[in-house]
């Protein structure tokens, strides 16, 4: 073997270790996290309060610019952050396993978010690296083992996780379990990991403006924050209000006010990074409306999937190990298998007429929902699945997995892979050469907006109307973004078509 194929491979084994990594937290402050919320108790409404955790996936592009401007001492750039960011998730991820979501639901949901932040400030460094260290003809490649990593450590903490739990009739364990495989990643990252190479230096900008700009920015979070609840208060309004109505609405102003006075104290005290990066965006002829597209797209699939673990385990008696069979193992590979056909059609359909077939599709995918709280467990039988042995995962006896179940699973997945090939298009086609890794980040923190913020909505509004109704609503929903495709079929055919090849992690 040369040594040119002993470097590809060194390459290649630090982009299947990083795309494993990046993708084993996410569920564990996503749907794993929601299983365990379900199993201690916690009813349906704080459950979707629970969502708001993954709040830092949507604002990962604010301090994106400081771990491209700064580099840790002794370990390197890019690797530096990576191990500091592995550790530090394997830490936490073992106090999440000490903690009781129904006796102490507050700390419990301070750790979860504190994953959450480093898990996206993770996958910030893990694009980075990526691109610093494949040469241009491995890329290609490099992204889909990523992919492929990625999409494995997701059945791993989102489906394996369910069994586990199920057959250890522990939770903490089974965050335990994960904590230990993080702390794997982090030792493997410090001594296997290639550095990148040593031209390729830190942004040019002022380190102590860099930092103000930040300080600033998190100051007007606080005091947006602090205003909002006074203000609420002011009008006569309890944040301890018993109505769970009341509480979405001190959520939802808070953030509404934190945001805006966040942006303007950054452009004041100079974040010059980000202020460039997205005076840069919005500079593009119908920035905003593209915007809208991206967060309206796909609403109607994150209304529905917001709550799916609850709604099988609590609202249709599903066991833990048949929902993580058949959601999260058969289901992710169903998504594996709808991006390589939405991929294989996009060879044939421009970026417009592809977003709107896969928007269509999407939104017809919820109707499954709906059949499935209508007709209830069993409507149309079961079907065996064999006992086997994986050797981290088993099952002693066959299992009956619901027949009904598994087709709603199938068109849900198949069809939300697809619409996320062509998602994932539209951003990269809207992204400015100049600022990628920063403009990519923001685009996909709004694309993550539906996913995160709809979650406490979706628990009050579950309660409230039941949950037929709810996914009646989750197809409504789904309309605005393919109106929106349509409105805009003019600028996203000028779009032409991005390659989509390995872009499929998010």
């Amino acid at each position: 073997m040369t040594l040119l194929a002993l470097s590809r491979g060194w390459r290649l084994f630090a982009i299947l270790l990083l795309g494993f990594a990046s993708g084993l937290p996410l569920a564990l402050t996503g749907q794993a996290m929601q299983a365990w919320l379900t199993i201690d108790g916690l009813d349906l409404a704080t459950i979707g309060f629970f969502g708001l955790v993954g709040v830092p996936y949507t604002f990962k592009f604010l301090w994106a610019p400081l771990m491209d401007r700064f580099e840790p001492p002794l370990l390197g750039r890019r690797r530096g952050w990576l191990v500091l960011t592995q550790l530090a998730l394997a830490a936490l991820l073992w106090w999440m396993a000490r903690l009781s979501p129904s006796a102490t639901p507050q700390m419990f949901a301070i750790a979860a978010v504190l994953v959450a932040f480093l898990s996206a400030s993770q996958d910030v460094v893990v694009d980075a690296y990526r691109t610093d260290l494949l040469p241009e003809e491995e890329r290609g490649l490099g992204a889909s083992v990523h992919v492929f990593a990625y999409r494995l450590a997701m059945i791993l903490s989102g489906g394996i996780s369910l069994v586990w739990a199920g057959q250890w009739q522990s939770w903490p364990r089974v965050y335990e379990t994960m904590a230990a495989i993080m702390l794997v990643c982090g030792v493997l990252s410090l001594f296997m990991l290639p550095r990148v190479s040593a031209t390729l230096k830190p942004l040019a900008s002022d380190p102590k403006r860099e930092l103000l700009g930040f300080a600033a920015m998190l100051g007007g979070v606080v005091v947006g924050y602090w205003l909002a609840r006074q203000l609420l208060i002011l009008l006569g309004l309890n944040p301890d209000d018993s109505n769970r109505w009341i509480q979405l609405l001190f959520v939802l102003g808070e953030i509404a006010l934190a945001l805006p006075l966040a942006a303007w104290a950054a452009k004041r005290a100079g974040f010059e990074t980000l202020n460039r990066s997205l005076s840069s965006y919005f500079a593009q002829q119908g920035a905003a409306a593209f915007l809208a597209l991206i967060i309206l797209y796909k609403l109607g699939d994150a209304f529905a999937g917001s709550l799916t673990t609850p709604f099988l385990i609590k609202g249709m008696g599903f066991a833990q190990e048949e929902v993580g069979i058949a959601n999260k193992v058969i289901g992710i590979w169903l998504t594996i298998f709808g991006a390589f056909v939405g991929g294989l059609i996009m060879t044939r359909l421009a970026l417009y007429r592809s977003l709107l077939l896969f928007g269509i599709l999407q939104l017809v995918s919820n109707f499954g929902f709906y059949l499935l709280a209508q007709l209830g467990k069993g409507a149309w039988g079961e079907v065996m699945m064999p006992a086997f042995d994986w050797g981290i995962v088993s099952l002693a006896q066959p299992a009956a997995l619901d027949c009904l179940l598994l087709v709603v699973i199938a068109g849900e997945n198949i069809s939300g892979g697809m619409g996320t090939v062509a998602f994932v298009a539209l951003l990269m086609g809207l992204c400015n050469q100049r600022f990628t890794a920063t403009h990519y980040a923001m685009l996909s923190a709004f694309a993550a907006v539906g996913r995160i913020y709809v979650s406490p909505l979706s628990g009050v509004l579950s309660v409230s109307i039941g949950w037929p109704a709810f996914f009646l609503f989750s197809i409504v929903v789904a309309v605005p973004g393919v109106v929106m495709v349509w409105w805009l079929r003019t600028a996203l055919t000028r779009l032409g078509r991005p390659q989509v090849q390995g872009a499929l992690d998010d």
